[in-house]
This record gives C-alpha cells, sequence and structure tokens, in this order.
C-alpha cells in the first residue's frame, strides 16, 4: 500500500459519488439554463422548448414540482424570447442549412434535420429556396461535391484507384440522402471544377 491510502491511515475510502440530484425548477432557473443554452448554441423555439421541458420533468420526478406550472414558465420564456428577437426559428433554419450544406448534407437530410429540431415545412423550405438564391439552383451537387471532398469519394480519389471505388462512393452518397444521378454525377465526374455550381 502506499503512504496516502486511507485504509492505512485508519480512514475508510470514500463511498463512490452517485449522479448529482437534478435542480428544482424555478422561473429563474430555467432562464438562467436557456440563457447558458443560447450562449453556447443556436436553437429553435421547439429544441429549445424541449431542453427546458426535461429539466422541468426531472424536477417533477425529483422534488414533486408542478409539472403543468413548469410548462408554463417555459412557455412565458420562449413567448418572450421570439419577441425580443433572442429566438428566432426562421433565422435558426438559414443559419441550420447554411452549415448542413457546407457540410455536405443533400436537401432532403437538411429538411430532416430542421424537422428534427422543430422547424415546421414552411420554414425549412424558405431557408432552402434562400440557399439556392445565395448558392444556385443546383444545391445537391454542390453538397454532394462537399461531402466527396470531405470524404475523398469519385474525383477525388486517386485516379487509379477510382474504378475499384466507384460503387463504394456511389453506395456513400446514397446513404447520405443523394438521389442516384446525383451520386453517379459526383462520382463520374473528370474532374471537381466540371461540376461546379454558379
Amino acid at each position: 500500500m502506499t503512504s496516502d491510502d486511507p485504509t492505512r491511515r485508519g480512514r475508510s475510502p470514500a463511498p463512490p459519488r452517485g449522479p448529482k440530484p437534478p435542480k428544482r425548477v424555478t422561473p429563474q432557473y430555467l432562464e438562467n439554463a436557456a440563457l447558458h443554452y443560447l450562449q453556447r448554441f443556436a436553437s429553435s423555439t421547439d429544441n429549445l422548448r424541449r431542453i427546458l421541458m426535461r429539466k422541468v420533468e426531472r424536477s417533477a420526478a425529483a422534488h414533486g414540482t408542478d409539472r403543468e406550472e413548469g410548462a408554463r414558465w417555459v412557455e412565458e420564456l420562449l413567448a418572450r424570447y421570439r419577441r425580443s428577437g433572442l429566438l428566432n426559428d426562421g433565422t435558426y433554419a438559414r443559419m441550420r442549412a447554411e452549415s448542413l450544406h457546407r457540410r455536405g448534407a443533400s436537401t432532403r437530410a437538411i429538411a430532416q434535420k430542421l424537422a428534427a429540431k422543430g422547424i415546421d415545412r414552411d420554414e425549412a423550405d424558405k431557408a432552402l429556396d434562400t440557399l439556392r438564391e445565395d448558392i444556385g439552383s443546383e444545391l445537391d451537387i454542390s453538397a454532394a461535391l462537399a461531402l466527396a471532398r470531405r470524404r475523398r469519394l469519385g474525383p477525388y480519389r486517386l485516379q487509379e484507384a477510382r474504378a475499384a471505388h466507384r460503387e463504394k462512393d456511389l453506395a456513400a452518397l446514397g446513404r447520405a440522402g443523394f438521389a442516384y444521378d446525383v451520386a453517379r454525377r459526383v462520382v463520374d465526374a473528370e474532374d471537381p471544377d466540371s461540376l461546379e455550381t454558379d
């Protein structure tokens, strides 16, 4: 045993700590939690609602606080943030769509990810329309090229390896949500510049 072993000095080791109990929800606690989250991440209204309601549910289970009262506090907070512009689903949808597109997400994947964050179809369509105005009409081609560049698929592979990996590259783009004709155009392109969109 080493000299700093607590059992050698006559003390028993400290019992292992369990998870900290959830905090009791109050309007101020919810506001602090919401602001802390929004300082680190952009969020849709529905996404922030889910995060805050998880805290309400945990508080109700651990402390017996009133779920309905907690839900009312959450809705009042969200309404205030929407009025002040701190929450804006349209702006969030546009920023998220741009970010996902740059990373190589297909329009289908972007729409699905926005829906998962509580963005309705109209807002998602507006965000994609804005992206088309900014980038060009062939969003899926430019996104597929971005993904191919990141993952070294198709025209970004060494020339001698392209034929052997063609089917694998097509499948990778298909799994990412791109239609077969988009995947084929990207994978079979002689070089990326031949597909660059306006």
